[in-house]
């Protein structure tokens, strides 16, 4: 470009990088319309919306920039805002209050009712929804003491409990999360104060879910799946109604009856063969909790294995721990044989795995002081105990064959759900511990809470299910283009591959920059960084991405 005699050239540089892609899955979810219409701005005047302040901070939940909330200004500084959120917003209106305010907003409106709303909208809208629901709760720490809450309140109460994150030391909230179907979904989510426990709020949890899908129209009646928690007789096993999964908790008696025993004496299917997968399995029949319900038992090969070397390491610990504890207790002296059985038999109440022989010695001494005459008596003064052990092997033989197994356990009549699709179904509750690891990532902004107001905690934890759906949707939408485009792009290792993460997509798009040239009145806009790789990846995003990156 030629400048003429008396232009003048400024030109200026905003970071674009990944953020694009979010802002085009954001609009393309139709999330922009679909917040306005439960969240509408009420003062004309109003230059961010709640729509554009919750776009703002999945943007920078998902920049990776390690800011808080309160710093959003910062991050957008050198960001193309009219390009990601909207015209006529800068950095310095997405301050703490228009995005606090957003937050107030969503919580009046209900934070669950908020995020299912429009979770349900969207998974019927792209046919995310599967036939299975996954349920899961993940401890927030938070730092501060958070004292002085109102007890009427209807927000969350922060407090000690539980911690999934073994921090004790902090109060915490809880986070409930339920997805389904392609991509692990997330379509129902609920905050919850720090000391609820799971085996209370699951069945809660699913009739409210329910209860919400059964007044929305073409939702599919799911089969809920969820880890032991959900299997208790006051719980789930009393509703009516609801078709579930659930793994049988082994301090059950009828259980652990059923994973003790022998190999040779269980009808495994398909002749004891394990699958691919090293996975072999039994069908028992229950009516524990008076529920007639099938159980399934399921033998891994890997799971042993592992579970093996674990107790092998253990074993051989305790045997270490009880060649000391016999060091010593052979050189107590006990005042009689009963003194000695009894300390012996709470060494042997320790050590269920060793077979110990006892033996009680006598400890002799002369009758009186000084050198014994030739014909002196010596008389008793206690005793001592002898004890040799060696490991139990038809004890050890036991315990190693409990490895490895559990049991799942389903109320489903289904014909088509064999034990093979149930074993398969649970294996899927992965999604929801994925969503978790994802949501409390280092690196993702509402990783460390550091509001004030449990209202508007409970409100920013709405933003992070969101944050989680709108990229489980962008993963799955990017994977399925490439799939059907016969398209893949280089994996971490050079290799080509049609599934890979969001997060390494993300990666290989840093270095897009929005250069502006200002020719006294007039504003030139050119986007660098743009390699082959970056514009195949933005084409496969769609319409809405090639328009933000300015690709024709």
């Amino acid at each position: 470009m030629e400048l003429g005699k008396n232009e003048e050239l400024n030109a200026s540089s905003r970071t674009l990088d990944h953020l694009g892609l979010v802002s085009a899955t954001f609009k393309d979810l139709g999330l922009m319309e679909k917040i306005d219409a439960i969240l509408p701005s009420k003062d004309p005047r109003r230059i961010v919306e709640p729509k554009h302040a919750i776009l703002a901070m999945i943007l920078n939940g998902l920049g990776f920039s390690q800011r808080t909330l309160y710093m959003v200004p910062r991050f957008f500084e050198n960001k193309p805002i009219d390009r990601l959120i909207g015209p006529g917003i800068t950095a310095k209106n997405l301050d703490d209050h228009a995005l606090g305010e957003a937050l107030d907003e969503i919580y009046a409106y209900g934070t669950t009712e908020f995020f299912a709303t429009l979770a349900v909208q969207i998974g019927l809208e792209n046919n995310f929804f599967g036939k299975t629901a996954h349920l899961d709760t993940t401890s927030i720490s938070v730092y501060g003491d958070y004292a002085g809450q109102d007890p009427e309140s209807s927000a969350i109460s922060i407090t000690h409990g539980f911690s999934k994150d073994h921090r004790q030391d902090l109060k915490q909230m809880m986070c409930a999360l339920c997805t389904t179907g392609a991509g692990d979904f997330p379509f129902w989510f609920e905050a919850q104060s720090g000391n609820s426990s799971d085996k209370k709020t699951f069945p809660e949890i699913i009739e409210r879910a329910r209860a919400f899908l059964a007044n929305m129209r073409d939702c599919p009646d799911l089969l809920w799946i969820s880890d032991s928690a959900l299997y208790t007789k006051n719980g789930l096993l009393s509703k009516t109604g609801i078709q579930w999964t659930s793994r049988v908790p082994e301090t059950i008696k009828e259980a652990k009856d059923i994973i003790r025993m022998h190999d040779a004496s269980i009808s495994w299917s398909s002749n004891g063969e394990r699958d691919v997968r090293g996975y072999k399995n039994a069908e028992f029949h229950s009516s524990y909790g008076g529920v007639k319900q099938r159980w399934i038992l399921i033998d891994s090969k890997q799971a042993y294995e592992r579970e093996k070397k674990t107790f092998e390491k253990n074993l051989q610990k305790k045997s270490e721990a009880l060649k000391k504890a016999l060091w010593h207790f052979s050189h107590q002296v006990f005042g009689c044989d009963a003194d000695a059985k009894k300390a012996f038999e709470k060494i042997q109440k320790s050590y269920p795995l060793h077979q110990l022989e006892f033996i009680v010695e006598p400890i002799m001494k002369n009758e009186s002081r000084g050198r014994p005459k030739k014909d002196a008596q010596q008389v008793q003064a206690g005793c001592r105990a002898i004890v040799q052990s060696k490991v139990n092997a038809e004890a050890v033989q036991k315990k190693l064959n409990t490895k490895g197994r559990f049991i799942l356990a389903t109320n489903s009549t289904d014909s088509s759900l064999t034990s093979e699709r149930i074993l398969e179904a649970y294996k899927e509750q992965q999604g929801v511990e994925r969503g978790f690891r994802f949501m409390k990532d280092p690196q993702m902004m509402v990783s460390s809470v550091f509001l004030k107001s449990p209202k508007r905690i409970e409100a920013l934890m709405a933003i992070m299910a969101l944050t989680l759906l709108v990229y489980n949707a962008a993963q799955h939408h990017f994977r399925k283009k490439l799939i059907e485009a016969h398209e893949s792009i280089p994996s971490q290792l050079e290799k080509p591959t049609q599934k890979p993460t969001l997060r390494w997509v993300f990666q290989t798009m840093e270095g897009i920059h929005e250069v502006v040239l200002h020719i006294h009145a007039m504003v030139h806009c050119a986007m660098t960084g743009l390699s082959d790789l970056r514009r195949k990846i933005i084409r496969l995003f769609g319409p809405t991405a090639m328009k933000i990156y300015q690709i024709a």
